[in-house]
């Protein structure tokens, strides 16, 4: 059968995400060994995380703690009592050749992850779990032509693993709902988010099935996916490949796949393996958890606003639009840069413009963070005051008095306006010098004006500017010009 003759739309996805977050803590899931991104290999390991004989893991309250902040900023029921299991498998890069992780027992079990579609409507993706376990080391097979290098610096890195419920319908929701996760544990500071570094993973299991059936397919799992945009591209791949076998009488196995980005195809990596080859069992060195109603509010009372809670705000109390709130909630970081502006303006549409168009604009041109920018949020709201209260325009603040903020952060905005001479004039006779100076230079456009052309004030206007070199009230200079004209 041809590929044009297959009616795709008699069939629906059913997708899944499991999503791994690498936990920002000093050290280790079980150990103190402290890890960072890039390190010499091999460097940051110790016999616990090594494995040797006779050494014993530890509990890392840290973990725990993210973990619930997770559960409840994702509306999970968090559990009282939980214990580890090891899940065995013998790969070259798992020393110990098992994983501490929790089975029966996750930390939080429910909830759900709310996303907005392109057409503005909203879908909640149901959550199954998010469970704590370590990380395994890497294996590198392109830095030797003839061997595969072993680095353990990841081994025993603290995860949360986060599991939706097969309620994922496309490519673009996989999308959406990982934008919001990232979003999520940035906000939470538990993980920076980094698909490219690998902190955090996505693995997707998808399978098809016809419309209005509610068996599901078999279930191919694909891997090695390190942005977003690529697990839409292998999702939107996948779908069409199991298509396209069933269409053709194909038998579609359950395996394992990665995900080629240059391609932009799945590739078979290994069959499937199942909970009874893992053989968990309970982690016989970790005591159980015990987590009291008193400790989940307690971790509950050190988390920030979250993204929805700050759009509700943005949109309700300072009246900003859906646009402008979403930009502003992004990040926590710009958020909180854009309160802290509010702390000591009124003018909120001018601030929210500010850190929309100039900050972020100079910030992505210097490839820095918020975090790093140099001007604080008063010296923003002092500008914005400036420019209320006409001493100078729009476009003079973003034009000349912004950028030399930066350069010379420790002088506020009215001493640098000052040392440049860029004040605007509100004198009335001062104003009215240059209108009479600009009407004079264009006699034969009076009489247009006077005919009914009333686009020329912008003419006028404009020489009004250049007279005073930028520094004449466009406001005050505007209703004088007019005056002025209908005089003549």
């Amino acid at each position: 059968m041809s590929e044009k003759e297959i009616d795709y739309s008699k069939y629906e996805p059913v997708i899944g995400l499991e999503v791994h977050a690498q936990m920002l803590t000093k050290s280790k899931a079980y150990c103190k060994d402290p890890y960072d991104y890039g390190a010499e290999p091999n460097t940051m390991v110790s016999p616990v995380s090594l494995g040797h004989p006779g050494t014993l893991p530890k509990h890392n309250k840290q973990v725990v703690n993210n973990a619930i902040k997770m559960g409840l900023a994702c509306s999970c029921q968090i559990a009282g009592f939980q214990y580890y299991a090891r899940k065995n498998y013998f790969y070259a890069d798992l020393p110990k050749g098992y994983q501490i992780t929790q089975d029966k027992t996750p930390i939080c079990t429910g909830g759900f992850v709310e996303i907005k579609r392109k057409d503005g409507t909203e879908k909640k993706i149901g959550l199954t779990r998010i469970h704590m376990e370590e990380d395994a080391g890497k294996s590198m097979h392109d830095q030797d032509v003839y061997d595969s290098l072993i680095d353990l610096n990841r081994a025993g890195v603290p995860l949360i693993e986060i599991v939706t419920e097969p309620e994922i319908a496309s490519g673009e929701e996989a999308y959406l709902y990982l934008t919001e996760m990232r979003k999520l544990v940035r906000y939470l500071e538990i993980c920076d988010g980094n698909m490219e570094e690998g902190s955090l993973r996505c693995d997707a299991n998808i399978s098809v099935r016809l419309k209005g059936t509610t068996a599901f397919g078999t279930k191919v799992e694909v891997k090695n996916m390190n942005s977003m945009r690529n697990v839409q591209r292998a999702i939107d791949f996948e779908i069409k490949r199991q298509v396209d076998m069933i269409e053709n009488g194909e038998k579609i196995y359950q395996e394992t796949r990665a995900f080629d980005a240059l391609k932009g195809i799945t590739i078979p990596m290994r069959s499937k393996e199942g909970a009874a080859d893992y053989r968990y069992f309970p982690e016989p060195d970790l005591p159980p958890l015990n987590i009291t109603t008193e400790y989940i509010n307690g971790v509950k009372s050190q988390m920030p606003a979250l993204p929805k809670e700050l759009f509700e705000r943005f949109t309700k109390t300072y009246l900003l639009n859906d646009y402008d709130a979403g930009v502003l909630t992004e990040s926590r970081d710009v958020a909180e840069y854009f309160e802290g502006i509010l702390k000591h303006t009124s003018n909120i549409k001018s601030a929210a413009n500010w850190v929309m168009v100039a900050i972020k604009g100079y910030l992505n041109e210097q490839a820095i963070d918020i975090k790093d920018f140099v001007l604080q949020p008063t010296k923003i709201a002092e500008l914005i005051s400036l420019i209320d209260e006409g001493k100078i325009s729009n476009s003079v603040a973003s034009q000349k008095v912004f950028p030399a903020m930066i350069n010379e952060h420790h002088k506020s905005p009215l001493q640098i306006a000052e040392s440049l001479n860029l004040l605007q004039e509100s004198d009335s006779d001062e104003l009215q010098n240059w209108i009479d100076q600009a009407i004079a230079k264009y006699p034969e456009k009076v009489t247009e004006y006077k005919a009914g052309k009333q686009s020329l004030l912008g003419l006028f206007m404009g020489e009004v500017m250049k007279f005073s070199k930028g520094k004449a009230d466009p406001k005050l200079s505007s209703k004088l010009l007019k005056e002025t004209l209908d005089k003549q």
